[in-house]
């Protein structure tokens, strides 16, 4: 049996719908691919929007609430290392243009 390969805008869009629709097996089947692999892809933070673990319907509301700041609190720091790393660049080139 010859394995199929995924380009990795495949396996994250997939993640996507199936997140969405809700229904890992479902959304497998119209892909013709197997739920466990979705299943699998969904857990992997590569794909799935970088969690650490897969949505799970049974954590409370604090829990789900925890995972959503900690998710926001990544975002935030990475933007502000990119605006910092931003912010030496426009620096260096102001420095540069301004000894011509």
């Amino acid at each position: 049996m010859r394995t199929r390969l995924f380009t990795e805008e495949f396996k994250k869009k997939a993640v996507v719908l199936s997140v969405s629709r809700g229904s890992v097996k479902e959304v497998a089947e119209e892909l013709g691919i197997r739920a466990e692999l979705l299943s699998k892809w969904r857990s992997n933070p590569l794909y799935n929007g970088g969690h650490l673990l897969a949505d799970n319907l049974k954590l409370s509301e604090e829990q789900l609430k925890i995972r959503r700041l900690e998710k926001e609190l990544r975002e935030i720091k990475l933007e502000s290392e990119i605006l910092k790393k931003a912010l030496g660049i426009f620096s260096r080139n102001e420095r540069n243009t301004t000894h011509l």
